[in-house]
């Protein structure tokens, strides 16, 4: 949203994966990045939030980096800018932070170098700078969202999960790079984990489609990434076995981690939830936990 030549957005955090659906399936959580944007004599930041020491910093900004670069490469003059900043999504905790930054730095360059450019190309430019969809396609439309990406653009399908369903997210107090979560994973898969995971997200996002908590505990395990982020993310497998019981529907890795994803069946359902987490993790490691909502979908169908 623009006024005055002031330019306001607000992206929502992410929680890809869900166990099973690696590097294809995402969901919008209900707390935010907000950017305010003014065109100004040189380069500034202000931040409040989360990590707002973070944010506020200059260099290696991943906003103003993604900013200036597509400015650059589309030969329209960099404007400086003066930039708000409410962040509150945790850095490097598997929330989407890192695709809710590029896709503000997209914005921005698109709003202040007049690009022109539709909701599609802004979603195409963001996945190839994040190189994989699942976290932008859900901050971008919100909503839980099953996505492919090939030379032919980005491929979206989503649903609203169900109203009732609350999200509690368990953060640890490090965070984790997604490139050393990523290293860590094998180069091959024997067919039995392969087929197990085709399986189990075949069914997910039909359990989020009509809402079928019964499904979560099984849909969401993973044969493919969890098993070998573990020991990186030690409130994974201290949290896994809550599956099924307290109210919980299912739970898994909050994008490549550390912060783990726990979907419980209502806010009737969150007090309880939050013991059983809490006597969970107290021996393992210190938690915080956030607990939210999910964000509905904007998707309006105008993506292949």
């Amino acid at each position: 949203m623009s006024e005055n030549g002031a330019f306001r957005l607000r992206l929502p955090a992410t929680s890809a994966n869900l166990g099973s659906g690696f590097d294809a399936v995402a969901v919008a959580l209900d707390f935010d990045l907000e950017v305010h944007a003014t065109a100004s004599a040189q380069f500034s930041i202000e931040a409040e939030g989360r990590d707002a020491v973070r944010c506020r910093e200059l260099k290696d900004n991943l906003i103003l980096s993604v900013y200036q670069k597509l400015l650059f490469e589309n030969e329209r003059p960099v404007v400086p800018l003066a930039l708000h900043i409410a962040n509150g999504i945790p850095l490097g905790m598997g929330c989407g932070s890192s695709a809710a930054g590029r896709l503000a730095g997209v914005a921005l360059a698109v709003h202040f170098g007049h690009l022109g450019w539709d909701s599609e190309r802004v979603l195409k430019v963001a996945t190839s700078l994040e190189g994989h969809p699942d976290n932008v396609a859900a901050c971008w439309l919100g909503g839980f969202v099953a996505t492919a990406w090939d030379d032919k653009g980005v491929r979206v399908a989503a649903v609203d999960p169900p109203s009732a369903w609350r999200a509690v997210i368990v953060l640890p107090r490090t965070p984790l790079p997604t490139s050393q979560a990523r290293a860590v994973l094998p180069d091959s898969y024997t067919r039995a984990d392969v087929v197990s995971n085709i399986q189990a997200v075949s069914m997910l996002g039909l359990a989020f489609a009509q809402g079928r908590g019964d499904l979560l505990r099984s849909t969401m395990r993973d044969r493919i990434h969890q098993p070998y982020r573990s020991a990186m993310c030690p409130l994974l497998p201290a949290l896994l076995p809550l599956a099924g019981d307290h109210g919980i529907l299912g739970v898994a890795l909050s994008g490549a981690g550390p912060a783990v994803l726990v979907i419980v069946e209502g806010q009737q359902s969150i007090e309880q939830a939050s013991r059983a987490i809490e006597k969970a993790t107290h021996s393992v490691e210190e938690a915080e936990l956030l607990i939210c909502r999910f964000k509905p979908s904007l998707f309006q169908g105008g993506l292949r």
